[in-house]
């Protein structure tokens, strides 16, 4: 258990948050959201121990272990795979190498034998004889080959590091499992193994997220950072996004009657309530919804951009047709054979075990490279505007916000293009910004502002969740959920797709696999299941 009281912390004369008392239970898993830079980063160091706060504390149980996601790629390089795992047990690891050190002395007395039956005795009590074992079975799940166990750390990619160090978090079954993004750079798989680990993870886990499938799949409950207070709410992030709205809603009618409100917040929760026991994601040690009291549920103070597409006219029946298309790099074939139709009413899911082949098959269609095979032919009626994983070409003037918009836009006056910016949240002294300064998530707005703009009936997006928070991410996923016009996609956000894709279709080196379903059913389905493994051999 971690308890938190009467904490503060203030950098100069601003107070990021203050007052904070919360108490983190064994059995509940605790997403921690809040805008960019509220502190949900600074309050996880906080309590790793990392940053001391300005009032307050942090209190664990006696001999309870704390484990952290490491953010340092680097810091193990010298170290093999499995030994980088296993030092997340820091007890167990620094007792292997006493032990270890101990059996070496040349000199070895009948002291040093009764000291090392001690160490030994301790070691078989933490797990030590499974540790390799259960290292290397971590490894495995989380999609780390075999032939990668025994290697440096410095010889693999920087997307198995970031595998090793969430596996080096798990490793020992800690009594405290503080996690920051430790979703980033897996893949949708790896996400659902990760999702069912922690949903049997019997302690105390705190985890920062922007994948709300995640979210709601691991998350008993929710910890919002917002204006400088940290309050807590039984229920996932759906739940809790959800009911600020419908409280912000209330909000705004002030008329409405108390007993009215009341009665709506609790048909709401009982809504709600049924529908998560019905869903995979409950377990024994969820929270009961049905107890969470009615006074806690206020409405949210965040922000949502204001993303919305109106085509400038619709879609006619031919949209796109793909005939025998094929595309390598430096010889190896990324997708090969690729033939099939875009209908009406398609939101597709473009995926493959290789991201640089849906990347490289959006960039054909949009005609920035061209194809080694095959052809393709948009409809007469479609208009398109995509938004590229790697937008950096897009940001090296050293222009203002207002003048980058209106490079994009036929009617480029002061109204006009502050509109645009307005509604995805740049105001004031932001529209002054240069272009080329912008961070990520600023980047992806203004990205979708030209797209915006552009009044498209057909939108190519290649990861459109990247960089994003989680205020923007809900906004465009509901604006995609009610898009009149044909999607193209590829992401890794699994509520993004869910709810708003009907069709999965994957480039492989052996052809298309084309399926008009969802999803989740997509990736359980055994026989597509072997068909996938064929197509990659």
């Amino acid at each position: 258990m971690i308890t938190v009281s009467n904490l503060a912390i203030q950098f100069g004369k601003k107070p990021l948050f203050s007052d904070v008392n919360l108490k983190f239970t064994p059995g509940n898993c605790y997403g921690l959201i809040g805008a960019n830079g509220a502190g949900k980063s600074t309050l996880l160091r906080i309590i790793a121990g990392e940053l001391d706060p300005t009032r307050g504390g942090i209190q664990m149980e006696p001999g309870e272990r704390l484990s952290v996601l490491k953010q340092n790629h680097y810091e193990f390089d010298e170290c093999t795979v499995l030994d980088t795992v296993m030092m997340g047990h820091k007890e167990m690891w620094q007792l292997m190498q006493d032990k270890n050190a101990l059996y070496c002395k040349e000199d070895f007395s009948e002291a040093d034998g009764m000291l090392a039956a001690k160490m030994e005795d301790d070691f078989a009590a933490m797990g030590g004889w499974n540790a390799e074992s259960d290292a290397a079975e971590l490894l495995s799940g989380l999609g780390v080959k075999e032939n990668f166990h025994n290697q440096l750390m410095k010889n693999i990619t920087a997307k198995e590091k970031v595998r090793v160090l969430l596996a080096q978090a798990l490793f020992g079954n800690p009594d405290n499992l503080l996690l920051d993004e430790p979703t980033n750079d897996l893949d949708l798989e790896t996400v659902l193994w990760l999702e069912n680990y922690l949903a049997n993870f019997q302690n105390t886990v705190i985890v920062v997220s922007h994948d709300r499938h995640f979210l709601d799949n691991v998350c008993t409950d929710i910890v919002d950072i917002d204006f400088g207070k940290i309050r807590m709410f039984s229920g996932n992030y759906t739940f809790w996004y959800e009911s600020s709205q419908l409280a912000s809603r209330q909000q705004a009618v002030a008329n409405k009657k108390a007993e009215e409100k009341r009665k709506e917040l609790q048909e709401f929760i009982s809504r709600f309530s049924a529908n998560v026991a019905k869903s995979k994601q409950t377990t024994s040690r969820k929270k009961m919804l049905e107890k969470l009291k009615i006074e806690e549920i206020e409405p949210s103070t965040r922000r949502y951009p204001g993303i919305i597409f109106q085509p400038e006219r619709l879609s006619g029946d031919k949209i796109l047709n793909i005939s025998n298309m094929s595309y390598s790099v430096e010889g190896k074939t990324l997708f090969n054979d690729v033939t099939f139709n875009i209908e009406k009413d398609d939101k597709v899911i473009f995926i493959s075990k290789d991201n640089r082949a849906v990347t490289a098959f959006f960039q054909i269609i949009s005609g920035e490279k061209e194809a080694d095979t095959g052809e393709f032919e948009w409809g007469q009626t479609i208009t398109t505007a995509s938004l590229p994983m790697d937008n950096s070409e897009y940001f090296k003037k050293k222009i203002s916000l207002m003048n980058w918009l209106a490079q994009f836009s036929s009617d480029t006056s002061d109204g006009y293009i502050r509109g645009y910016l307005g509604k995805m949240l740049f105001s004031g002294d932001d529209i002054e910004k240069n272009a080329d300064v912008l961070s990520g998530g600023e980047k992806m707005r203004c990205m979708i502002s030209r797209m915006m703009l552009q009044q498209p009936n057909m939108l190519i997006l290649d990861h459109p969740t990247n960089h994003l928070d989680l205020e923007s991410i809900q906004a465009f996923n509901n604006s995609m959920k009610n898009f009149p016009g044909q999607i193209l996609m590829a992401s890794h956000d699994h509520e993004f797709i869910r709810t708003t894709c009907n069709r999965v279709i994957e480039l492989t080196p052996k052809g298309v696999i084309d399926k008009l379903m969802d999803f989740e059913e997509y990736l359980s389905d055994e026989n597509i299941k072997a068909i996938r493994e064929e197509r990659y051999k």
